[in-house]
């Protein structure tokens, strides 16, 4: 499977893949390298990738906490999927993988970056997919008081380096 994202994210225009075998060895890595975007599976040996997202969401943890991640698995129930949202992973993408799959994910997190709220209770990107600007109802968050932080496009970091 990594060979596989491996030649897909190259021939997306990756220049620099970097891979892991472990969550430990995931969650060095990620500290060490800070990548623009986390691809990982749920299913890893010492700490699953749930795990290691929850580690990435930490905003004292070493490395950039708001890197768009994308959690790959072969179980796509919505109680996953919920699961994963609440630990703070942006994409959710079922195997069997697809390369038009992958490539829509990563073109989503790079070209419409979702806004990050910190709670008492979570960091991560925003949740709501489905925004309804004209909602006047109770307050609907959980957990109080939110913060908002609006992070650049990783287009947009792009462009200013050019």
């Amino acid at each position: 499977m990594r060979r596989i994202l491996r030649t897909l994210l190259h021939s997306f225009g990756a220049r620099e893949v970097n891979e892991a075998e472990d969550g430990a060895t995931a969650l060095e890595m990620y500290t060490h390298f800070s990548p623009d975007i986390v691809i990982t599976d749920w299913a890893m040996p010492i700490f699953d990738g749930l795990e290691l997202a929850q580690m990435i969401r930490q905003p004292e943890a070493k490395g950039n906490p708001y890197a768009p991640i994308i959690m790959l698995t072969g179980h796509s129930e919505k109680r996953r999927v919920t699961v994963a949202r609440d630990a703070g992973v942006t994409e959710f993408l079922a195997k069997p993988i697809s390369a038009k799959g992958l490539y829509q994910r990563i073109l989503n997190v790079v070209a419409n970056p979702r806004p990050f709220i910190k709670t008492k209770t979570y960091f991560g990107p925003d949740r709501r997919r489905n925004t309804n600007t004209a909602y006047i109802g109770p307050e609907r968050r959980v957990g109080g008081e939110a913060e908002i932080f609006q992070q650049p496009s990783l287009l947009d970091k792009a462009r200013s380096a050019v």
